[in-house]
């Protein structure tokens, strides 16, 4: 979707403030964005969002504000079906500005993201270069969704609908590439190709997720054998369900499926996530301790965003900690996420484990994490997933990218 041209954009401001009315205003007109209505009250701006006929692009919220606040204003905001972007501007510290645009997020609005006052003209104009129409009613965005049955999700699993992709992996102080995670696609006929959080739910559901497992990882030890097999020491790393850490017999049919394919276990490595691991603890306890046993790789995923992760630390045989996207991208410049990043990779390390820094989107996250000396890293900005026979091509291209790389950290 194409920006909106300024001078057809709608914004609220919404401040008990005067001043910083004033002042937001005239720092918007100068980047050409006329069509502003000043409220200092949320109640006014809730009145130009509904009830007039003029589209409203974007809000700008001060969430400290006397009588209706700026949380209690979102909740409103979501009554309205809003469509359009916030942008939060405020004297608070940023720990409560982040849980606030985790809120809106969580409402399913658009955070376009965050000003510190007294707002500074670059930050306002670099938000404003990222601003979007509004996509109408937020009722609307889902509509187009294609919902699938139990039945048809048994007949894609059966007819080998299911495909994976592979995310790379690499090293952050050499930028060498040191395996793969298998990531699971519904390749339908009509549809094209079904991201995971479209079918997975409904696998749940229907009592799937081991058979998703079974292939999931049968295609995925037969890749890395074939990888091994052409000269590329790629281990893979597969999802597992909560299904597969209570099957008591799990550890077994693992063992089985790489011995009948020819690969070795220390090929594969497992992940989880902190929420599965707390339920039924003693099975996953027996379950996990026997896939080490077995040589098995075990990385613990999205790491500080369940509960007990010390506890799991202590309790569980993971070589591997991945770092949650949630606290990686942007860390360089919030505060919060670097101490939580700082204190994982510490952490991690002290307990010998490799630590994978997930969600690298851009050139800042890569030098922060390499110069936190996190040992791998993951997300778009070395590569989005894709299927496996594109992957040797993108290994040659990535090391000629490897210059660049190492430009990074300097």
């Amino acid at each position: 979707m194409k920006a909106k041209d300024p001078g057809t954009t709608g914004i609220v401001l919404l401040d008990d403030d005067p001043f910083m009315l004033k002042l937001l205003t005239q720092m918007l007109a100068q980047l050409g964005y006329t069509r502003v209505t000043a409220c200092d009250s949320g109640q006014k701006a809730l009145t130009q969002v509904r009830e007039t006929r003029e589209v409203v692009d974007l809000i700008f919220l001060d969430i400290n504000m006397p009588g209706m606040d700026g949380v209690e204003f979102i909740r409103r905001l979501v009554e309205c079906q809003y469509g359009g972007s916030v942008i939060l501007v405020s004297g608070e510290n940023s720990r409560i500005l982040e849980s606030v645009e985790k809120l809106i997020g969580a409402h399913r609005l658009i955070a376009l993201g965050c000003l510190q006052k007294p707002v500074k003209p670059d930050e306002l104009a670099r938000l404003m270069s990222t601003l979007k129409p509004n996509i109408g009613p937020r009722r609307l965005a889902h509509v187009s969704q294609q919902s699938y049955s139990g039945e048809q999700l048994r007949a894609a699993i059966a007819g080998g609908q299911l495909v994976n992709h592979y995310q790379p992996k690499v090293d952050m102080a050499t930028g060498a590439v040191v395996g793969l995670e298998c990531l699971v696609r519904w390749q339908h006929p009509e549809d094209g190709l079904i991201f995971p959080d479209r079918f997975l739910g409904l696998a749940e559901e229907q009592g799937l997720l081991t058979q998703i497992t079974t292939v999931v990882l049968t295609e995925a030890m037969k890749q890395a054998k074939a990888w091994w097999e052409a000269g590329h020491h790629l281990p893979v790393a597969v999802n597992i369900s909560m299904d597969d850490l209570i099957a008591l017999d799990f550890p077994d049919l693992a063992v089985a499926l790489a011995a009948s394919i020819g690969v070795n276990p220390q090929l594969l490595t497992l992940e989880l996530t902190e929420g599965q691991v707390m339920r039924q603890l003693s099975t996953v306890l027996d379950v996990l301790s026997r896939l080490s046993l077995k040589r098995f790789r075990l990385s613990i995923d999205d790491f500080g965003t369940g509960h007990s992760s010390l506890a799991q630390l202590r309790d569980l045989p993971f070589d591997e900690l991945k770092v949650d996207r949630g606290f990686v991208h942007g860390a360089c410049a919030d505060g919060t996420r670097e101490a939580i990043c700082r204190a994982s990779l510490q952490m991690a390390h002290q307990l010998q484990m490799k630590v994978v820094g997930e969600g690298i989107e851009d050139r800042d996250d890569w030098n922060f994490l390499s110069q936190l000396g996190c040992d791998v890293g993951q997300g778009y900005f070395i590569s989005r997933p894709m299927p496996a026979a594109e992957v040797g091509d993108w290994i040659g291209t990535w090391g000629a990218r490897t210059c660049v790389t190492r430009l990074l950290i300097a």
